[in-house]
């Protein structure tokens, strides 16, 4: 019944819509009959069934559906693929959003580089420049390289879309979906197929630009293919020997070679990072050398800030060149062994800031290298903004030059973003990790104070219990260095004339002392009161074995800080030698290379060191590091110079650097005597050198490369205006640089005080090697014979520490008597060379000449400097700066004739009187007063000094020859800040000096009436006597006779002095005939004279004031003044006067 039911009358109902259309085609049989021109009402054309008629009657219309079928395996499978597209596409754009949350920004990522390229022999490296767009802020898009490529990729998208089309609409006709998300794939499908055409009539419209861009793109790979063509690649072989080629492969450098050098070879500047351990300063220059840098005539340069590492990186180098130290060479201050054949050159950075003086385009250097650019020295930050105009210079010339910045650390923003440094960002190549892991372990507890003992602890349990390897420890300074190394020498004594026992031995002695303790009272824990708390950073050093006990009563003294009980550590134990090695840079140099020599058999290496041995050096077999996380730095205040050595922490940076010296050679364990609480409280990077010292030596030398505004240098990390001001003002009082304008408008007034060019003086100052004080010191040494003594003199000024330091505490009886007869002895030759007289006064200076005089004298024998407590490597520093200063000398002044003289004689009274005046005029900034008896309202000034810019007392220090002398006014090389602030190298001098010698630091007063001003016939000018203070703190010094101001007065002087006949003496036979007196001429009323008024307009014109001016007039216009003079004579003596002129 059911299916009776529903095909009842299905022909009927399908002739229902037939006979609906005939209905609706059907004409209208009603004709309505008008007259022309009227309207039947309710008519028109627009409506003809309006009038009533038969209407169909219409019938519903059910839609015939067929029966779903169910899917084959095939339709199935392929709608879930559609949906799997629909899917992914739906969540596309979400997916892109979170990877670009975690992708890097696009500045980096023009940095980095690709290595899915490796080993196919294309490019790893492409370059990406920025665009002028870019440089202006505008975004503009990149150009694909091959665009037929991209349009093939584009239709082959396409087809695969219509293929997937075509099989959706083939299994939509088969059958219908029996779910929801069926049926809307369905109906989205023919949305898809009407998109098509829009992308094809896209794509014809497109055809032309593409060509265009095809045919640009074909033009420059045929430009850069010419080129490539016209540079063969050049290899230069290397014969190594086959350990060293083993041990190069190991390092993680030796990867990144490709990848550097052709970044090298397409960037002029080029920032490479590279980690401790990576190989970056012995690797580096030889990729350069390989890659024919070095071959055609051209040197590959590598800048060190230290001497040792110049030293020893040159020597690793060419060992693993198996080359010559003739071919890779080093040079430092005092020495080198460059030669002609020179390729490869190691020199501190001052070096080739010298180089740059004499030849700014460096054309003999193919490449530069500016190693350990993270230290931020203040030469390295030169050099680097030097360089980075250099560079560019070369390349527009066409003698390319290519520049290295190696960094052990990621701080390379100062330099890749700074934009008045580099335009166009150089490219970072980034050196992976050490070469062997290092485990880092801190400590429990941080000691504040006494950190040298937690370090010979620390080396103590190191040595007892870990296998065997060096042991590198980081300490401040000298004095706490040799304090560890007695105290582990006598700890683990090293004896090398006697056979040590084994280790077998040495555990059966040590298992035998533990026997011995019997009586042990063990301490009582009491659980209830154990604490749970969690594994803190000194649990690593138990797991390590660092804090286990041992049996010797050392490790709760260690965690505890109580070393109660450290005598019976400090025991000698020489079963188990230690083979300790100081590092320091005022060592000897032989004495620092047994650091990178094996340690004898059976001793283990225990290197204790400064910060010295904290980057580029490689001590062979360092498998320990301890760091006591601090550095001596100086500290340098810019406004009252003094200058101050603390103690402080480290940067995290430098912490990291430290840790690295572990994992040179083999992996190692770095022990740092702090928390990791305080490593979170460290500053990330060192601080720049140059923002925290006097700038002026630099200044001067940049105003001799003619860099007038030194504020608009390109400094990586730029000095404050502040410290620039002051190195200007200073060279502007020592006459280096000329004075700015006094008179004229603010602005043009402030522009000109910070761009003083240099004066000629300054030439002369900046070509020797020294302080800007010193300089002119040397400047004007040419007198009397004083030359060699200040060329000796500031030699002994610029090297530190010459004299051995006796205060050290001692390690016993025998050793504190000993050091306390060097002390006398030291002592009494300091009297001895300060002599009396005119030689007492000079001071500490004549002590440094005395002592550099008879060392010379006695050969300069390392057993003379140990007899004299003199340090030897200082006094053979002092003998190579005698030299170098004398060459300079002579190079400045050609008639100078100054040569270096071993036996020189001491200096004469009269010669130190000079010596005095001479080091017054280079330290007139440095001027101390002594405290009056009047001034003395606190007792802690009394035998102190004042100076002009400190509010506090400072003092002669008690090892001075001046400290009973007391003289009132001193001149003194720096203050140092210890329990007092004590002035260093301290000479007297006399007050009447000051106003003579000094001048731009006194203020005059008004040129006094008695004595009247008078004319001196040697110097031909106008003398007076005035009255000064010193400048801000206003101390009176004696009336001096001085030059007459200058102004107009100076000039009527001159012309009244001229008609007294005293300027010429043959004038005098008229001078009793002058038809009024020459006193006029400084009268108030003087104008009312026109005579008075010629003479004077006369001489203000040529600016004629004194005798050597005048004489020049006259060797212009011989008739000069003629005129003028005789409206002061009779005219009956013009015949006579016109004869004898110019009166000379």
């Amino acid at each position: 019944m059911g299916r009776l039911r529903k095909k009842h009358n299905w022909k009927g109902r399908l002739q229902s819509t037939s006979a609906q259309t005939a209905a609706g085609e059907r004409h209208s049989d009603v004709q309505v009959e008008i007259q022309e021109g009227k309207e039947l009402k309710g008519v028109d054309g627009s409506n003809v069934l309006v009038l009533p008629a038969t209407k169909t009657k219409k019938q519903k219309v059910e839609h015939h559906v067929n029966k779903k079928k169910p899917l084959t395996k095939k339709q199935r499978k392929n709608l879930e693929k559609v949906l799997e597209l629909k899917e992914k596409k739906a969540h596309r754009a979400e997916i892109l959003s979170k990877l670009s949350e975690v992708q890097l920004p696009q500045t980096e990522m023009k940095m980095l580089y690709t290595t899915s390229k490796l080993g196919i022999g294309d490019k790893l490296y492409q370059t990406k420049k920025l665009m002028d767009g870019e440089q202006n802020g505008s975004v503009t898009t990149e150009k694909i390289s091959s665009l037929s490529g991209a349009n093939r990729k584009r239709r082959r998208e396409e087809d695969d879309e219509e293929e997937m089309d075509r099989e959706t609409s083939d299994s939509e006709s088969e059958g219908t979906d029996s779910d929801e998300d069926e049926e809307q794939i369905a109906e989205e499908k023919p949305l898809e197929k009407t998109s098509s055409p829009e992308k094809e009539d896209n794509e014809k419209k497109q055809p032309e630009v593409k060509e265009e861009e095809e045919k640009k793109v074909i033009e420059i790979k045929e430009i850069h293919r010419k080129e490539e063509e016209s540079k063969p690649a050049v290899f230069i072989p290397v014969d190594r020997l086959p350990e060293i080629q083993e041990a190069r492969l190991r390092l993680p450098i030796l990867a990144e070679e490709q990848v550097i050098m052709e970044a090298v070879s397409e960037n002029e500047c080029v920032v490479l990072c590279g980690e401790t351990g990576s190989g970056k300063t012995t690797q580096v220059p030889q990729f350069l050398y390989e890659a024919g840098y070095g071959s055609s005539g051209g040197i590959i340069g590598v800048t060190e800030p230290r001497r040792v590492a110049a030293i020893s990186m040159s020597q690793r180098v060419a060992k693993e060149m198996n080359l010559s130290t003739g071919v890779v060479s080093y040079q430092i201050r005092f020495e080198g062994n460059v030669t002609e054949n020179t390729k490869i050159k190691f020199m501190t950075d001052g070096v080739l800031l010298k180089e740059i003086q004499k030849d700014f385009l460096l054309q003999k250097y193919s490449v530069i290298i500016i190693d350990e650019a993270h230290e931020r020295s203040v030469y390295t930050d030169i050099l680097i903004g030097l360089l980075s105009r250099i560079a560019p210079l070369r390349n527009r010339r066409g003698l390319p030059m290519k520049l290295i910045i190696m960094s052990a650390t990621l701080r390379v923003e100062d330099f890749t973003e700074n934009q008045r440094l580099f335009r166009a960002p150089p490219p970072v190549i980034k050196v992976e990790a050490r070469q062997f892991p290092v485990t880092v372990h801190f400590n429990k507890r941080t000691q504040m104070e006494d950190y040298t003992g937690e370090a010979f602890h620390k080396i103590c349990k190191i040595h007892r219990m870990l296998p065997s390897g060096g042991i590198l420890v980081f300490l401040t300074g000298q004095a706490e260095v040799h304090s560890v190394c007695r105290r582990l020498r006598k700890a683990f004594p090293y004896r090398p004339n006697r056979e040590h026992t084994d280790s077998v031995d040495a555990e059966v002695l040590r298992t035998s002392r533990r026997a011995k303790k019997k009586n042990v009272c063990l301490p009582k824990i009491s659980l209830d009161n154990y604490s749970a708390l969690p594994v803190d950073e000194g649990d690593e050093d138990r797991q390590a074995g660092i804090d286990e006990d041992d049996g010797e009563g050392s490790d709760l003294e260690l965690e505890l800080g109580d070393h109660l009980d450290s005598d019976q550590e400090e025991k000698s134990d020489p079963s188990i030698p230690l083979y300790v090695l100081p590092l320091y840079s005022l060592l000897a140099p032989e004495q620092q290379a047994k650091v990178f020599r094996p340690p004898p058999a059976g001793a283990r290496l225990c290197v204790v060191a400064t910060n010295v041995a904290e980057t580029s050096l490689t001590i062979p077999g360092i498998k320990y590091v301890v760091d006591c996380g601090r550095v001596k730095k100086r500290f340098y205040d810019r406004v009252t110079g003094v200058s101050t050595f603390k103690v402080t922490w480290i940067s995290q940076a430098s912490a990291n650097q430290r840790a690295g010296r572990a994992g040179r050679t083999e992996a190692g364990h770095c022990y740092r005597l702090y928390s990791s609480a305080v490593f979170g409280d460290f500053s990330l990077f060192s601080e720049a050198e140059i923002t925290r010292r006097p700038v002026d030596d630099l200044v001067l030398q940049m105003k001799d490369l003619n860099i007038e505004k030194v504020v608009n240098f390109p400094f990586p990390t730029p000095p404050s205006t502040e410290t620039l001001i002051s190195a200007e003002q200073l060279l502007i009082s020592l006459g280096a640089l000329e004075e700015p304008p006094r008179r004229g408008r603010l602005n043009e007034m402030e522009r000109a005080r910070l761009s003083c060019p240099i004066s000629p003086l300054g030439r002369a100052m900046a070509a020797f090697p020294v302080s800007p004080r010193y300089a002119k010191m040397l400047a004007l040494g040419r007198q009397q014979g004083c030359m060699p003594y200040i060329i000796t003199i500031v030699s002994a000024m610029t090297v530190r520490e010459i004299f051995e330091e006796y205060d050290r505490p001692a390690g016993s009886e025998e050793e504190s008597s000993r050091m306390s007869g060097k002390k006398a002895r030291s002592v009494q030759m300091k009297r001895l060379w300060a002599g009396q007289g005119q030689s007492l006064l000079l001071g500490d200076l004549m002590v440094l000449l005395g002592a550099v005089g008879a060392c010379e004298f006695a050969g300069c024998s390392q057993q003379f400097c140990e007899g004299n407590g003199l340090r030897y490597k200082a006094m053979l520093e002092i003998r190579r700066l005698r030299g170098q200063l004398t060459n300079a000398v002579n190079s400045v002044c050609a008639d100078a004739s100054v040569f270096v003289d071993h036996q020189m004689a001491p200096p004469t009274d009269a010669q130190v009187v000079y010596l005095r005046q001479i080091v017054l005029a280079g330290l007139g900034d440095h001027l101390a007063r002594r405290v009056q008896n009047e001034d003395l309202l606190d007792p802690k000034w009394r035998n102190g000094y004042k100076t002009p810019l400190l509010d506090e007392p400072v003092f002669i220090h008690p090892s001075s020859t001046l400290h009973k002398t007391l003289p009132e006014f001193v001149v003194y090389q720096e203050i140092m800040e210890t329990t007092k602030m004590f002035m260093r190298g301290v000479c007297g001098v006399q007050p009447e000096w000051i106003p003579k010698l000094l001048p731009q630091y006194c203020h005059f007063s008004a040129p006094e009436n008695n004595p009247a001003p008078w004319y001196c016939p040697q110097t031909g000018r106008i003398k007076c006597q005035q009255q000064s203070t010193f400048f801000r703190v206003g101390w009176k010094l004696p009336a001096v006779e001085l030059d007459y101001p200058e102004g107009l007065e100076r000039y009527k002087l001159f012309a009244k002095f001229f008609l007294e006949g005293q300027v010429c003496p043959k004038l005098q036979q008229f001078s009793t005939c002058l038809l009024s007196s020459p006193a006029v001429m400084m009268k108030t009323w003087a104008k009312l004279q026109p005579r008075t008024e010629v003479l004077l307009s006369a001489l203000v014109s040529e600016k004629v004031d004194n005798k050597t001016s005048l004489e020049a007039a006259w060797t212009k216009n011989y008739k000069y003044l003629l005129s003028a003079y005789c409206q002061w004579v009779p005219e009956s003596l013009h015949p006579k006067v016109t004869k004898c002129w110019p009166p000379i």
